[in-house]
């Protein structure tokens, strides 16, 4: 049984991963602002008022969770906020740059000390952070972030290899849930973790720092 601790795991992608990893038997250590009833309904430890964007907050966190080992770090909380090219709000375009990628970053480094040779980190970031992939513009604040994030994961990989740390930079695939607004063309919750925890299985240090798609699909930077 290994010790996972997820982030902005009251809904979507963040509370499937809490399920499976539950009914896979591991422990399972789920962080948000607040809870649901469905995250209620799982059985693992909750910790509540955590904001990945609060220093203060995350450093509560790690008070409470001193002396303990984290095996698998999965960062997901995130946020998401529209900016095309004729309607630019700087200010969630920074905001998204530091709940998405800032704040893994800080998050990361504040709990190295509760990680050790073999733990693994996994930064849910987005296919829509390849440059390359990208076909149809817009969507600047958002891209931008998740384009930093992966910098922040192939930093990581190279940085924590001397300490036996491996770093998973993944992208969940077009997903059904509220931040998609439920859309009827992605895939489902169940569906993606399915494929995400069996990338997070098999990292490693040789394939530390890769862009997967849930599927396997090794993306373009």
């Amino acid at each position: 049984m290994a010790t996972y601790l997820v982030t902005g795991s009251n809904r979507g992608i963040g509370l499937e991963y809490c399920r499976q990893l539950k009914e896979r038997g591991e422990e399972v250590i789920a962080t948000c602002r607040s809870s649901s009833p469905e995250l209620d309904e799982l059985g693992v430890r909750i910790e509540v008022d955590v904001d990945v964007s609060s220093g203060g907050s995350v450093l509560n966190l790690k008070r409470r969770l001193e002396g303990a080992h984290i095996d698998v770090l999965i960062q997901n909380a995130g946020i998401a906020e529209f900016n095309s090219l004729l309607s630019l709000d700087p200010e969630s375009i920074i905001r998204q740059f530091e709940v998405n990628a800032l704040s893994p970053l800080c998050f990361t480094q504040a709990f190295l000390s509760n990680m050790g040779n073999g733990s693994k980190v996994a930064l849910m970031t987005s296919r829509m952070g390849s440059i390359d992939d990208n076909t149809s513009g817009g969507s600047y604040g958002y891209r931008m972030s998740k384009v930093a994030l992966c910098m922040v994961g192939k930093s990581l990989s190279i940085d924590l290899k001397t300490k036996g740390i491996s770093v998973a930079i993944l992208h969940p695939g077009l997903v059904s849930t509220r931040m998609t607004g439920f859309t009827s063309s992605g895939i489902s919750p169940e569906q993606s973790v399915s494929g995400l925890l069996t990338r997070i299985d098999s990292l490693n240090l040789e394939n530390s720092g890769t862009f997967w798609h849930s599927n396997g699909e090794v993306l373009p930077w």
